[in-house]
């Protein structure tokens, strides 16, 4: 058997899975497994915990694995919210972390250095339906051509940068300020993959990624690339299992690749990996595609997907063009604690829903959460379409405190143009009428409450108005008195 059949093997036991699941609308349930049974790891969190390393977390609930954790060994810090992802026998290995906050981009760059990394991989844009999802922490050319992070000793400088339709690659230098030592690192930056969602087809995410193969970033002589988006779970899980993935197919042809037992083993570095079914369908519909154009090195560039490929893609999926799936994604729902009632009422009640939380304090929202473990979210009323279009929402300069009833499952229900969907639709209008009402319930209480304080000072006020007036009057005939009795006298 010659190895482009054993490839076609291969790839047809993946696309089986793919299409069976496909077939009963079962990605959800599919997914919902793979969660159940990472509930069952029994790995610690400990350092993300420790005081003085809380404000250092993009999102509360999401926390670097101790095993794993990127350990920092200059500063006065050790701690980073990274960890290290080890697929040997694909010879990979990734450094997912968080986007950068404010306070933690000197630990970033220094981070890059000590692991000898060769690129950064960005899958989200600073800003996100009008949230702030990361800090700007690398250079601009017409801005700021140069940072430098004096408490770790680290300058970064812009160097050059190349646009294609869907990323930005650019060219920086990294320079280690203590020994004057520097090298240059690729940051590719991918600018249209939304939050909790998918690229609207594989191939621009695969030309992507054949891009970041040809540079040697992914190399086993290098560091391991440092990937990132605004939590480092959802996208940056997506971005690995596929790569790590078409490398397992590329290297073992006949064998067959088990999807799910990849990311089951990739989860238990760093938690939450791919955050929802739509991310799951769309990485076995990238794998699909291409492992039919390995190796990914050779691909070509400037060739779009055939109208055939599309119509294929689309199909599969019940996928139409919705209108929403050109937002990134919507606000999610407040956090359920009692503590953050007033802060949501009042993110509610802004013009952007965001808070302070930009200049590094300490998260205090969580990540909106992946689909609930009940039926009312099932096969039959999650969408199954890969679609741009679901949710985070920051407080903190991006911070989801972004990585209620899991925003991304709602709206995945909305982008699904099916009939059937109708009820869930009803639903969603439901639930956020509900929402809208109980909000409005508290604005009448805080009002009624307001009103009675003032008709209190008011009623306080004229019961001094009588008092004022006799006290006028009595000091006002006391001075006549005086007066007319030392007239008297005199």
């Amino acid at each position: 058997m010659t190895s482009g059949e054993e490839t076609d093997r291969s790839v047809m036991n993946v696309e089986t899975v793919y299409h069976e699941v496909n077939s009963r609308n079962g990605w959800a349930s599919f997914y919902q497994s793979i969660r159940s049974e990472c509930e069952t790891f029994e790995y610690t969190c400990n350092e993300s915990k420790k005081p003085q390393n809380k404000n250092l977390n993009r999102y509360r609930d999401v926390a670097p694995y101790d095993h794993t954790r990127i350990i920092l060994k200059r500063g006065v810090c050790d701690y980073i919210h990274a960890n290290l992802i080890r697929v040997d026998h694909a010879g990979r290995q990734y450094i997912l972390t968080q986007g950068p906050l404010p306070n933690t981009v000197s630990h970033f760059w220094l981070m890059v250095w000590e692991q000898n990394s060769r690129a950064v991989l960005m899958l989200n844009k600073i800003i996100e339906k009008n949230q702030i999802k990361c800090h700007q922490y690398f250079p601009l050319d017409d801005v700021k051509p140069t940072l430098t992070f004096e408490d770790v000793s680290i300058k970064v400088d812009y160097i050059s940068k190349k646009e294609s339709s869907d990323y930005t690659t650019r060219t920086l230098r990294i320079t280690d300020l203590e020994s004057n030592d520097s090298r240059e690192v690729l940051h590719f930056h991918y600018t249209t993959w939304p939050d909790f969602g998918v690229p609207q087809r594989p191939t621009a995410f695969l030309r992507f990624l054949a891009d970041i193969r040809k540079s040697g970033a992914l190399d086993q002589n290098v560091g391991p690339p440092v990937v990132h988006c605004s939590a480092g779970i959802g996208r940056s899980g997506t971005f690995c299992l596929v790569d790590a993935c078409l490398v397992l197919i590329e290297k073992y042809g006949l064998n067959a690749l088990n999807i799910r037992h990849e990311l089951l083993e990739m989860r238990r570095s760093r938690m939450g990996l791919i955050q929802t079914p739509e991310q799951l369908c769309f990485s076995y519909a990238a794998i699909i595609q291409g492992a039919k154009q390995l190796p990914l090195e050779n691909m070509d560039m400037n060739n779009e997907t055939t109208h055939d490929e599309i119509i294929t893609y689309d199909e599969m999926n019940n996928k139409s063009n919705h209108p929403l799936e050109k937002d990134d994604e919507p606000p999610p729902l407040p956090p359920p604690r009692g503590e953050s009632l007033t802060r949501s009422m009042m993110a509610d009640l802004s013009p952007d829903g965001s808070t302070d939380n930009d200049e590094g304090g300490p998260p205090d929202k969580p990540l909106p959460s992946e689909p609930p473990n009940h039926v009312e979210l099932s096969d039959t009323n999650l969408s199954t379409s890969i679609s741009n279009y679901v949710c985070e929402q920051n407080a903190d300069d991006g911070v989801v405190l972004d990585e209620g009833l899991s925003n991304d499952a709602e709206n995945s229900i909305l982008t699904n143009n099916s009939p059937s969907n109708s009820d869930a639709k009803g639903e969603v209008r439901r639930r956020k009428t509900e929402k809208n009402e109980r909000l409005a319930t508290q604005i009448r209480e805080m009002k009624r409450r307001r009103k009675e304080m003032e008709e209190w000072q008011k009623f306080k006020r004229s019961l001094f108005n009588p008092l004022k007036i006799s006290l006028g009057i009595g000091i006002g005939g006391g001075i006549i008195a005086i007066c007319y009795y030392l007239y008297m006298r005199s």
